[in-house]
């Protein structure tokens, strides 16, 4: 891979969570992927929620302004049994958004199950087929990542795919409004 020239495209993916929230950063060449940063942000030391989510805003914030995406893409909660679960997880969602657009950087949702279809053409993959998958695509090893982590990297590399098809896009944010206007059902 020719990494001389700049990148035509850099992507945060999101794997939002209020414990463990995964984040990766990409750089696309071309049609090549470059994994620039992959990992996690801890919070299980905190035992405020509200500290949670001003933490994810925090150092979501630093790594844009550290990496300087144009893109962010962001794995939208599941829906679960647990309602409060899915609350918090919606939350931590919505900070990492507003992270994103604060810095005027557009953000894109994908279902889980999406992701998966575009990584491992099974939308009932398992964590472990989407990480092999993973490393096969972009010849890197990812053992020693956790899952969180590698589901941000999928959720990237999902929307770098597609992005390639117009046909097969999720659902864009370029600000406050248009998240809104894409959401009604979040309005209070």
């Amino acid at each position: 891979m020719n990494t001389a020239a700049s990148p035509s495209k850099r992507i945060l993916g999101i794997d939002p969570g209020t414990n463990i929230l995964g984040f990766s950063i990409i750089d696309i060449y071309k049609k090549e992927i470059k994994v620039i940063k992959i990992g996690v942000i801890r919070m299980s030391h905190l035992t405020d929620h509200a500290l949670k989510l001003r933490e994810i805003f925090v150092q979501l914030n630093h790594l844009i302004q550290l990496y300087s995406p144009n893109e962010m893409a962001i794995e939208a909660p599941f829906f679960g049994k647990n309602v409060q679960s899915m609350l918090k997880l919606g939350r931590a969602q919505g900070v990492a958004i507003a992270a994103a657009i604060t810095n005027d950087v557009e953000v894109t949702e994908y279902a889980p199950k999406k992701i998966k279809v575009a990584i491992v053409g099974n939308g009932n993959a398992s964590k472990e087929q989407v990480l092999k998958m993973l490393e096969s695509i972009l010849k890197v090893n990812l053992s020693d990542q956790l899952h969180d982590a590698t589901d941000a990297l999928a959720t990237a590399v999902c929307h770098h795919y597609q992005t390639q098809n117009p046909l097969t896009k999720g659902k864009k944010y370029s600000n406050w409004s248009s998240f809104v206007a894409n959401n009604p059902s979040r309005k209070k």
